[in-house]
């Protein structure tokens, strides 16, 4: 394997980027390093939202409705409910197995990359699809005075601002994985997904010893904007980013990623870095692909200016 292409993924945006750099170079030469801040348990599955749907957009089985797998059906959780159960989180029965066997894969002491590769592996996807740490790491938001589990707070809160707090809990006791720390240091160019910086991106950057990764890492960092001429397509982003005191522009994501991305692909241009001012639109096949080939583009244009001798030309 050459050098890889290295995705910082979360959420919808983070998986549909990754999805058009594997039209672009191909899944051995892309590993996607993706958050496991949002796993839950529940059904007696173990639930990772995140890699999963990373996985289901690699695969071509991504549903219509944006997660879960397509046509799956929901015998299962109807038959919760017709027992009485509230069924606040809900899941197909196809991604209900995957949960269970993930659930008991780590109950055998299988390491949660291990279980993670084995279902890409079972759904035909070349690129690896590595959890920021084995170790468990549980994003929580505060609103509304209330401490909530992420995806409590996604369902059952609906998302709904103000927050007035996040943490990351078990971050600092949660190595990043060997893998991904490799792929770091392997890699040819980082992208940072358009995932939302501070609940997608944030876990990963909060695990321990991903950072100072990041800051050896020889690779062009970038980071892709989430906004869509300047608004959100979906998710809390906008409350979140005001308890991070950003601005909901160019301005605000550069800030989020200051002293670790060294340009931006948005569609609205910052002073505050480098920026590849391009429509970041993922609505199609063809427009993903358009975007993962000026975003890798830009991030090598920039190793190439960084590796020229100061006083050279070229």
């Amino acid at each position: 394997m050459s050098a890889p292409v290295v995705v910082l993924a979360g959420g919808t945006g983070g998986a549909k980027l990754a999805r058009g750099l594997l039209d672009v170079v191909g899944g051995d030469d892309l590993v996607v390093i993706a958050n496991t801040g949002d796993d839950v348990e529940l059904y007696g599955a173990y639930v990772s939202p995140d890699p999963d749907l990373i996985t289901f957009w690699l695969a071509d089985r991504i549903d219509a409705r944006g997660w879960g797998l397509a046509d799956d059906t929901f015998e299962v959780m109807d038959g919760l409910r017709e027992l009485g159960v509230e069924v606040w989180f809900n899941l197909g029965d196809r991604d209900l197995a995957i949960g269970i066997e993930r659930a008991r894969a780590l109950e055998r002491g299988t390491r949660l990359t291990q279980a993670v590769a084995d279902i890409a592996r079972a759904l035909g996807v070349s690129a690896r699809v590595l959890p920021m740490s084995d170790r468990p790491v549980r994003t929580r938001v505060l609103a509304g005075g209330h401490w909530w589990a992420f995806q409590e707070f996604m369902i059952r809160a609906a998302g709904r601002g103000p927050v007035e707090g996040v943490e990351f809990r078990g971050a600092a006791a949660a190595p990043a994985t060997s893998e991904a720390l490799a792929a770091i240091a392997q890699a040819r160019a980082i992208v940072i997904g358009p995932s939302n910086p501070i609940v997608s991106i944030g876990p990963i950057l909060a695990t321990r010893g991903v950072r100072d990764a990041l800051a050896r890492s020889r690779a062009p960092i970038v980071a892709v904007s989430p906004l869509v001429r300047g608004d959100v397509l979906k998710g809390p982003t906008v409350a979140l980013m005001h308890w991070a005191g950003h601005p909901l522009s160019s301005d605000g994501i550069a800030a989020a990623y200051a002293g670790l991305a060294d340009g931006l692909v948005a569609d609205e241009a910052t002073p505050r870095m480098a920026t590849l001012e391009t429509d970041v639109l993922m609505d199609t096949p063809t427009r993903r692909r358009q975007l993962a080939e000026v975003t890798l583009e830009f991030a090598l244009a920039l190793r190439a200016r960084a590796d020229r001798a100061p006083g050279t030309s070229g």
